[in-house]
């Protein structure tokens, strides 16, 4: 029977003023807050795994509550925050602050507040008399390649378990959220032969190499502009494309040896991820290159593809789905604008919902914060999540 007993604001409070004094900005280990994870569940005597990166100075962690003999509902957390630097913070970003029923802190909200949640209903779960284990993963590097969850994933259905359904904690004010758009990046470079600028027939210039490439990715993101998407649920509606930095040249009168660009594009669920660089890399072969090197001087153009993470699919009547709506009592899901590792779990056929307390308005600013009303809600959600856990086999 599961009990009725509640997690108190105070413990969730406690344990989130814990992991916001860590210091895990994505350039950062996340170890010490691991270390700490890991202390915690072994005190309530539960073993976890830990998946280092290859350089050992990250990892992500896997424990199960309840049977470790079937597979449950995973809640999923990231680790990481975005940097504080160059933000107008009006206290310290790693000391939890709470005024005006709100609690500051860097990854209040993104999202150390559900991860914040997770672990203080571990005693709750515990108590509850689970029939449906609970998993919990808490990653890496999801605010830079979302690839801290990779090897959790990789080991599910050998030497972890495979949950039914996972849920990950984003912060979605507490609304189900089963879309969002993939996230794809990469830096093309433009390589030229340096010439006096009065003689242009005795060099390429690299900075015109990625003018026409620029060019022709904008004509690209208009047409796709114009293909939109059909279910109207997206903000903005279509997959966009952007160039965000360019770099290149030495001196105006020197035809430039290198120019560079970084983009990316945001896509729409059913977009083929290699259409566009595809694209890009037909018209580089095609069009660019013949014009660079009509003199017979040398050129080349590489896109390297930086960051891909996949987008989030609507999966109506999934498990993780239905099992959002009723814990929330929501009728149906929203769609985010953000990425997130959703899209990596679900790739794995793993049925994937976002669901986690706070707004992401208030993630990656200045004096980032969680409400207290939020964190509640997340409570009520961790408590009925117990029940159902409880009551299913």
């Amino acid at each position: 029977m599961a009990s009725d007993r509640s997690v108190g604001r105070k413990e969730v409070i406690a344990i989130l003023e814990r992991l916001v004094s860590f210091d895990t900005e994505s350039s950062r280990s996340n170890l010490d807050l691991i270390g700490y994870v890991e202390a915690y569940l072994r005190d309530l005597g539960i073993a976890s795994v830990r998946m280092p990166n290859a350089t050992g100075d990250k990892s992500s962690l896997f424990a199960t509550v309840g049977p470790v003999d079937r597979g449950g509902i995973c809640l999923s957390g990231h680790t990481d925050v975005v940097p504080v630097a160059g933000q107008s913070w009006t206290s310290d970003p790693f000391k939890l602050r709470l005024a005006d029923g709100k609690a500051y802190g860097r990854g209040s909200a993104d999202m150390k507040g559900f991860c914040a949640l997770a672990l203080s209903h571990v005693p709750l779960f515990q108590k509850s008399g689970l029939k449906t284990p609970i998993h919990l993963i808490f990653s890496y590097d999801e605010e830079t390649t979302c690839l801290g969850v990779e090897e959790p994933i990789a080991r599910m259905g050998t030497d972890l378990p495979r949950p039914r359904a996972v849920i990950v904690g984003e912060p979605t004010s507490m609304q189900p959220a089963d879309a969002h758009k993939s996230v794809v990046t990469f830096n093309t470079y433009v390589h030229g032969f340096e010439a006096h600028s009065s003689k242009p027939d005795l060099g390429v210039s690299a900075i015109k190499g990625a003018v026409m490439l620029m060019a022709e990715l904008d004509r690209i993101g208009e047409e796709l502009i114009a293909r939109g998407e059909p279910t109207g649920r997206f903000d903005p509606p279509y997959t966009s494309v952007h160039i965000g930095e360019v770099h290149g040249g030495t001196a105006r009168n020197i035809m430039a040896k290198l120019c560079s660009f970084y983009w990316e594009f945001r896509g729409v669920p059913g977009l083929d991820p290699a259409e566009i660089p595809a694209r890009l890399e037909h018209y580089a072969q095609e069009v660019v290159l013949p014009r660079l090197t009509a003199h017979g001087k040398p050129a080349r153009v590489e896109t390297i593809n930086e960051v891909a993470v996949p987008g989030l699919s609507p999966d109506p009547g999934s498990v993780a789905e239905a099992l959002a709506l009723k814990l929330t009592g929501r009728n149906r899901p929203v769609t985010v604008a953000y990425g997130s590792e959703a899209g990596h779990f679900q790739g794995a056929r793993l049925p994937t919902i976002l669901c986690g307390p706070g707004s992401i308005d208030q993630a990656h600013q200045p004096d980032e914060f969680i409400t207290l009303d939020q964190l509640d809600a997340g409570s009520a959600f961790m408590r009925d999540l117990a029940q159902c856990c409880a009551a299913n086999g």
